[in-house]
């Protein structure tokens, strides 16, 4: 059993990139085979997710030596082989990723998943970078899975029609490709002063570096920092976002929803395995702290101000971000188990709110409805001179290309879905992003560890009541504006986009009602996390896996 297990650590990405490859080698009409294969390859991720949460975890023990799985991807001797790490929090995400991927890609089949258009294959190609960013433990190959997810994000931003995208989709593009050139310029200078990338070999070198050296590494860091930050949409590299994720497909944008949080992992990562640097804790950590509050300020603002549901909801992803970014930036080990909290509830928020954007288009029948039903040739007239893949992109009205059972009652039970992402957005009870804020404050205003709050936890305070207040004041406004004002219309819904929303939806219902065991998984995953020792030991002290090292061991 073991040996089978010690492969799983690969399975998230030679899985998805074996499918994404097969999928580009069948025809274009083979559509019901390229479904197969993408809904099998993510089967086989959760499946593998759900194996290695639980082989990490308290459930089953004593499995893995420290509770980390390390996959040595040549089998040689650490710290230069290229490693894949699985401890608790890589596991989530991973199980995190396969749940968002796989709703998504069952939610595009309804409306945006047709022929000639490569969604299903760069779906993949993104779910490679994801899982290869959770798991790499090695600063380079993040690079390189970094850059996986964006090239594949390009490509599924720019499905569809219209010069909007394509505008907002370029701007994506430019800013992620200066992060990404800082990104590398950081990696280079890191390695030229430490002589390694491996994660877990970067403490020990860092603290034997002399002045110089020392201070040619912070500024390696520094850059790697911004690029982070770009990454986790931080205040003021995140003007990028609310008009490409608010321009992309329903189907496109949820699936981004773990996009800014890959640079809140690698912020987690790297910031706990390097925390026993004070010297730069003292200075990033105030940095990080007032740059979410300025992100959480931003994102508020941009809330008040758009009367667009969808651009709301990407101004939520930045809230999001600043709420954790700050939280992070306070150094209080105390918050990182309700950081982790919010940031699942808030992945899973995301992803269900933009699946239901995809539906709620439907309901108006003002302007939209009257420019499908124009005469063919006004159309035509009025077409882009362009199309994204050469496909045009399925109109909202139409039913020819729906494809499932309607359901009934479909307003309701839009409604029903709607106030639940409200109830989520903003932290209200019962839910579980409720319960993450209120750890969260309770933390902060010294309810575990008995001591004063200072000025900037009460900055802190102060900003999630007030985020929270004026997320529920947006949402409702644009929610009275959708459902009970104007003219509308009753949608026709499909079983296959409703299903995977309610899902999600449920799953944040199981996370409230199950808090009390979500919190303590996250308390052992945030305690692992701030002991960077047990991640070294577990990296650098023998080969644990891989092909030499599984062949000698006995």
């Amino acid at each position: 059993m073991r040996p089978v297990l010690e492969h799983l650590a690969v399975l998230p990405i030679v899985v998805p990139l074996v499918a994404g490859a097969l999928m580009l080698l069948l025809r274009e009409g083979r559509h019901a085979a390229r479904l197969t294969i993408a809904f099998a390859s993510l089967l086989v991720q959760l499946g593998a997710a759900l194996v290695l949460l639980l082989t990490t975890s308290d459930a089953v023990p004593n499995v893995w030596p420290e509770g980390i799985a390390v996959y040595a991807i040549g089998g040689w001797p650490p710290p230069f082989d290229i490693v894949l790490v699985v401890d608790r929090l890589s596991a989530l995400m991973l199980a995190l990723t396969a749940t968002v991927g796989l709703t998504t890609i069952l939610y595009s089949t309804a409306h945006w998943d047709r022929p000639g258009q490569p969604f299903h294959p760069l779906s993949q190609f993104l779910l490679v970078g994801l899982n290869g960013a959770f798991l790499t433990g090695d600063l380079f190959n993040l690079f390189v899975f970094f850059e996986i997810l964006l090239a594949a994000s390009y490509g599924l931003l720019l499905r569809g029609v219209g010069p909007r995208r394509v505008r907002k989709t370029l701007h994506y593009i430019a800013v992620n490709l200066v992060a990404s050139y800082l990104f590398l310029i950081g990696v280079a200078l890191i390695y030229g002063t430490l002589g390694t990338l491996n994660m877990a070999d970067l403490l020990g070198r860092a603290a034997a570096l002399g002045p110089s050296d020392r201070a040619l590494f912070h500024a390696g860091a520094a850059l790697l920092g911004v690029a982070f930050l770009v990454k986790a949409a931080s205040w003021p590299l995140n003007f990028w976002l609310p008009g490409s994720y608010s321009a992309a497909l329903p189907p496109v944008s949820a699936g981004f929803a773990l996009m800014t949080k890959v640079g809140i992992y690698a912020v987690l990562r790297i910031g706990t395995l390097m925390g026993e640097d004070q010297a730069a804790a003292a200075i990033l950590g105030p940095i990080l702290f007032y740059l979410g509050l300025a992100t959480l300020a931003a994102g508020t603002i941009g809330m008040l101000a758009t009367q667009h549901l969808r651009r709301l909801v990407s101004y939520s992803v930045i809230v999001s971000s600043g709420l954790l970014l700050a939280a992070l930036g306070l150094g209080n080990q105390a918050l990182t188990a309700p950081v982790l909290f919010y940031l699942v509830t808030s992945v899973l928020t995301t992803a269900a709110f933009f699946m239901l954007t995809g539906m709620t288009d439907r309901t108006r029948i003002a302007a939209e409805q009257a420019e499908v039903r124009r005469p063919a040739a006004a159309l035509r007239r009025r077409l882009p001179p362009y199309l994204g893949f050469g496909v045009r992109e399925p109109r909202p009205y139409e039913t020819g290309e729906e494809v499932g059972v309607a359901i009934p009652a479909a307003t309701a039970f839009l409604g029903l879905m709607f106030v639940c992402c409200v109830l989520l957005v903003a932290g209200l009870p019962p839910l579980p992003s409720f319960v993450a804020k209120l750890a969260l404050l309770s933390r902060v205003l010294g309810g575990t560890a008995g001591v004063a709050v200072t000025t900037e936890g009460w900055a802190l305070v102060a900003a999630i009541i007030a985020t929270g207040f004026a997320g529920l004041v947006a949402l409702t406004r644009i929610g009275i504006r959708l459902f009970w004002t104007g003219e509308r219309r009753t949608p026709r819904l499909r079983v296959l986009e409703a299903a995977p929303l309610a899902l999600v939806v449920a799953l944040c219902l199981g996370l409230g009602i199950a808090a009390g065991p979500a919190m303590s998984f996250f308390e052992q995953t945030a305690r692992l996390l701030h002991e960077p020792e047990i991640y070294v030991r577990a990296v650098l002290a023998q080969p644990i896996s891989g092909l030499k090292s599984s062949e000698a061991e006995p």
